[in-house]
């Protein structure tokens, strides 16, 4: 290969990473829109929308770890707005996405793949109806926390499980810790929106502490 060849391999890879990034950055805006400034009636429909969109991103860039990731957030957040029987196939989705993108770079998005599939595991019902696990969700969860120990996310989804199961100390200092989070590039909207969930769940998580 001659090196105008190569040069031409170079600038043609730097453009479809730079597309890449840029089609990151788009669903997790959007995501972040539906979430925290989008109408409880009007969730569903357009995450849905949003979910058909990271599939063809996914189709056109199927090794890209973080496009995997942004897939398996959005697929499982549609779950959770659909709800019932139905939402099992689409968690279903979202945990092969995300496990594809930790075969692939289990750093990626600094451990967001461990981060996601934690939550997923304490949040679907188990056997027989679905592949919950409260074990495999506190596994995910640590090795998020391994990768990315002062992140928003891998501490609120933690704080968020030890409430669940009733260890309301150690959620407490998960919350906490969320909260003085650093601030993410370009995450405004997602940040704002996780740290009001954060202080709603660390009210609950005092209310528990004050009345033992």
């Amino acid at each position: 290969m001659s090196i105008r060849q190569i040069c031409a391999a170079l600038v043609l890879l730097l453009s479809l990473t730079d597309q890449v990034l840029a089609g990151v950055a788009e669903l997790q805006q959007e995501w972040a829109a539906i979430m925290y400034q989008t109408a409880a009636d009007e969730r569903e429909s357009s995450i849905a929308a949003l979910a058909d969109k990271a599939r063809q991103q996914v189709a056109e860039s199927p090794e890209d770890a973080d496009l995997l990731i942004w897939r398996g957030i959005i697929v499982s957040t549609y779950a959770g707005e659909k709800g019932g029987l139905g939402a099992l196939s689409l968690a279903k989705e979202a945990r092969a996405s995300l496990e594809e993108a930790l075969a692939i770079d289990a750093r990626a998005l600094q451990g967001s793949a461990y981060t996601s599939l934690g939550s997923l595991y304490y949040k679907v019902p188990g056997w027989p109806l679905g592949f919950g696990s409260d074990k495999k969700a506190r596994q995910y969860l640590t090795q998020a926390l391994e990768i990315n120990g002062a992140g928003i996310d891998p501490n609120y989804f933690m704080g968020e499980f030890l409430y669940e199961q009733g260890e309301y100390a150690q959620a407490s200092q998960h919350l906490q810790t969320a909260l003085r989070a650093p601030d993410r590039a370009g995450r405004d909207v997602a940040d704002r929106g996780r740290r009001e969930e954060i202080r709603r769940l660390l009210a609950k998580v005092d209310s528990r502490l004050a009345s033992r």
